[in-house]
């Protein structure tokens, strides 16, 4: 006679699904596979109950009689004890993750654009409703950053957050540096490849990324940040040229997350920076994801994995699943985190920052006297400088120290204006460090 399982004995909770596609077939896979020892952690069976779907008859890696097309039968019914949002959008993923936490009940959710729109209100109505909002797997697949900067770190100051939150572009950008590619190429390849979507924009022009640097700021900073409070600058500017030229200096290009709090007030941006070679960052390949923290005690700490995918994302939405299970079986049921301020978002000309600047000039004498006194009519310093060719092709290649955007974007404007600047080529961000 065989023995039973130790988990046969112990009592049931029910997980109800909104969203039936790709991630939400790996959490029903993940909690199947490994039953055994999550009702072990959680010292309660996970079962699996409703799964709702829009289209009933599409073919799917789910048992049939699990499906529904009716929310209310995850959202309004008492027998569900956790609901798990993976279904996407604002809207009506909004309504009925309001609804589930209205009548008590637990929530987990992978959806980045829902939680950096909605994220104060809906953790607000969880406290008040003594149930948990969990969101992991919405900012970095199955990197676990949430937990640790709201509670790992919550005795600490974090300084700054730097992120490569979007797979897709750091593949291209990967693409281009190792294999010479342009960015035409390069999506073209990532979009075969099943990395980047046919309307690439949400990826390759920062929106993703910005939603996902609004929820780390927020949590890191203890402050209210939404997805509108995040300068934006995509990859589609970056070319052949910027990429061999950070090589040359010892730099990679990189699509980075930034959010750092100075005076008091929260900065949050996205766009391409030139990131030295040998920093942590820099080793970050293909479509895997980062984040680096910078924090008083702490110092530096770096969380590294796949950002994306059926699996990776599914492993963060189940841990989600384990941690609000068992909290509902302790009965403890704890506010989910504390209440926050609306901090003032520094204005993008009030960040600070170094860039790289590729200058098209004449090549002439006083060029570079003309040039350097323009930079110091506008108070921003030159730390390096490089001539590139001759005559026609003439460039010179400046990184600044740090100086306020608004003082470097003063002094871009005076440049055009020189007579002996033919373009202003390209401007790059430098972050993470000296060469």
């Amino acid at each position: 006679m065989s023995t039973p399982s130790p988990a046969a004995s112990t009592p049931a909770l029910t997980v109800g699904l909104l969203g039936g596609g790709t991630v939400g077939s790996g959490v029903v896979h993940l909690l199947a596979e490994h039953a055994e020892e999550i009702a072990i952690r959680v010292g309660a069976r996970l079962e699996v109950g409703p799964v709702v779907v829009r289209d009933l008859d599409k073919p799917r890696d789910l048992a049939a009689g699990t499906l529904t097309d009716d929310p209310a039968a995850v959202v309004d019914d008492a027998a569900v004890d956790l609901v798990v949002e993976v279904m996407g959008g604002v809207e009506p993923a909004c309504a009925y993750i309001t609804a589930a936490l209205e009548r008590g009940a637990s929530v987990v959710t992978a959806n980045k654009e829902l939680i950096a729109g909605h994220g104060t209100a809906l953790r607000a109505l969880a406290r008040d409703k003594g149930a948990r909002l969990e969101y992991e797997a919405a900012v970095a697949g199955s990197i676990p950053i949430i937990k640790p900067l709201r509670e790992s770190l919550a005795g600490d100051r974090v300084r700054k957050v730097l992120g490569i939150l979007n797979g897709t572009t750091n593949y291209i950008l990967t693409r281009m540096t190792e294999e010479g590619m342009g960015f035409d190429e390069a999506l073209a390849e990532a979009q075969a490849l099943g990395y980047a979507e046919a309307d690439p924009s949400a990826d390759v022009d920062g929106h993703d990324a910005a939603s996902k640097a609004a929820i780390l700021a927020g949590l890191a900073f203890d402050a209210e940040v939404v997805a509108s409070d995040v300068t934006v600058e995509g990859i589609r500017g970056v070319t052949a040229t910027d990429i061999a030229h950070a090589a040359r200096m010892g730099y990679l290009v990189k699509l980075l997350a930034i959010a750092e709090e100075r005076d008091g007030q929260v900065g949050v941006r996205v766009h391409p920076a030139l990131v030295p070679r040998a920093h942590p960052l820099g080793s970050v390949r293909e479509s895997y994801n980062a984040v680096f923290v910078e924090a008083e005690a702490a110092d530096e700490l770096m969380f590294y994995g796949r950002g994306a995918g059926s699996l990776p994302t599914a492993s963060a939405v189940v841990g989600d699943i384990v941690t609000a299970a068992r909290a509902l079986r302790s009965g403890e049921r704890p506010a989910n985190g504390s209440a926050v301020a609306r901090k003032p978002i520094a204005p993008f000309a009030e960040v600070w920052g170094q860039h790289s600047i590729l200058l098209d000039v004449a090549d002439q004498p006083g060029v570079l006297a003309a040039i350097a006194q323009t930079f110091g009519d506008h108070g921003v310093s030159i730390k390096s400088v490089w001539q590139e060719g001759g005559g026609e092709a003439a460039q010179l290649l400046l990184i600044t120290h740090p100086a306020r955007q608004g003082a470097v974007a003063a002094t871009l404007g005076s440049l055009r204006d020189l007579d002996v600047v033919r373009d202003v080529a390209s401007v790059i961000r430098v972050e993470g460090g000296e060469v």
